[in-house]
């Protein structure tokens, strides 16, 4: 039976033993798996009544998936027995173990899990958020604006198309490339590639961490002719002359570009609220919670866990790492909740299918410290393949919907 939402105007009362604040995936997930192990009067605090399947988002701007099927309704994901409480999180006092939330009502817990996720700075690139989503400008990493993105590659027949990656955190950071290399091999289909120059801008020294798949991916971008700008990145734009400001950071040089098309992706950071709270990493100037990288306990509030993209881990911020992470804090929450010390460890796993063209895909899986941790042991995941591509388009989403999110896989 779907979860029905306490409106914002009633009263919350009494102390809860687990509130969760965010109903994404990292927050459903928990919830799910405490569900499972018999915890009770667990409170979701999540304000939008639409549950997001993101990783699709980059096939929906490379024009294969439609944007209503990464879609559902909150409701139908949250846990039988999990309380919804559709409002936003306003502030958090750990001491008092209170959470403040909009309409002014206030809910105090027993134990907390923060997965509110991040948010997007379109404002921390001067130009960028009045631009989005006119003209030529379009960005998988929203939904209102990926559809666009689409409409942009399939009508671009020559001049100049620029993709670009923040140099923050983000969410998937493989992302940002996996669209240049869609649109090229559409253009390449379509007998328009050499018309069009692609620019890549990267803000790191290599296109991947991992050594491994880097050189994978240089051979990608060389095979489509992109111009890659490594330790670069876009520091302001101009929508109406359509051009972009990018800095290269090795040498302080900045270089105007002019586009067609624009794929740009915002700086990324903590929720406002979280990076004014006491749980935020004081070492963080992006605000994201400080957790333990091990058992994703708050070092200073062991009463608090975090996981997913508002966690300060040294991973990347996937759904695949959220998939590890989930069931440690589950695990950890369920052993300080019977007074032992948390025993399960996370150990930095991630995962990032790296779409290569519009049939083809690398997935680069691996640790802490970016030793690749392959889960196909059978199959070379350090090739571009067919069917790995097929995995991310059909077959993951069904494990997420199904599996990650009802606390079974």
């Amino acid at each position: 039976m779907a979860a029905s939402p306490i409106p914002g105007t009633e009263t919350i009362t009494g102390r809860h033993r687990v509130a969760i604040v965010g109903g994404g995936s990292a927050g459903i997930s928990v919830a799910a798996r405490l569900r499972r192990a018999g915890v009770t009067d667990i409170t979701l605090v999540e304000p939008s009544d639409s549950h997001w399947y993101q990783p699709l988002w980059t096939l929906v701007g490379g024009g294969q998936a439609t944007l209503r099927g990464t879609r559902r309704a909150e409701a139908s994901v949250i846990p039988d027995g999990v309380r919804w409480i559709r409002r936003h999180a306003l502030a958090v006092d750990p001491d008092a173990r209170t959470i403040t939330l909009s309409g002014g009502a206030e809910l105090a817990y027993e134990h907390l899990v923060m997965a509110p996720g991040l948010q997007l700075d379109w404002d921390a690139v001067p130009g960028l958020a009045e631009a989005v989503g006119h003209d030529r400008v379009a960005s998988n990493y929203a939904p209102e604006y990926a559809p666009r993105t689409w409409e942009l590659i399939k009508n671009l027949r020559s001049g100049t198309a620029v993709f670009t990656h923040p140099a923050t955190p983000l969410k998937c950071g493989g992302a940002p490339q996996k669209i240049a290399y869609l649109a090229a091999d559409h253009w390449r289909r379509r007998k328009v590639l050499d018309h069009i120059r692609i620019i890549l801008v990267i803000p790191d020294a290599t296109l991947f961490k991992v050594p491994e798949w880097g050189r994978v991916l240089e051979g990608v971008a060389e095979r489509y002719g992109i111009e890659v700008r490594l330790r670069s990145e876009m520091t302001a734009m101009d929508g109406d002359r359509r051009e972009i400001t990018v800095t290269d950071h090795a040498t302080g040089r900045t270089e105007t570009i002019g586009y067609d098309l624009l794929h740009a992706v915002p700086p990324q950071s903590a929720p406002d609220w979280v990076k004014r709270s006491p749980l935020a990493d004081p070492a963080a100037p992006l605000g994201f919670v400080a957790a333990d990288q091990y058992t994703l306990r708050h070092p200073r509030h062991p009463e608090v866990f975090a996981l997913g993209d508002v966690a300060g881990l040294p991973t990347s911020k996937t759904g695949a790492a959220v998939r590890k992470q989930a069931p440690v804090v589950a695990a950890n929450l369920l052993d300080v909740m019977n007074g032992r010390t948390p025993s399960h460890r996370y150990d930095g796993y991630t995962s990032c299918p790296l779409v290569t063209a519009r049939d083809r895909m690398l997935l680069a899986e691996f640790d802490y410290d970016l030793t690749p941790r392959p889960s196909f042991p059978l199959i070379d995941t350090f090739k571009e393949r067919r069917d790995m591509w097929v995995f991310k388009r059909y077959l993951l989403p069904q494990l997420y919907w199904r599996g990650m999110l009802t606390g079974r896989l």
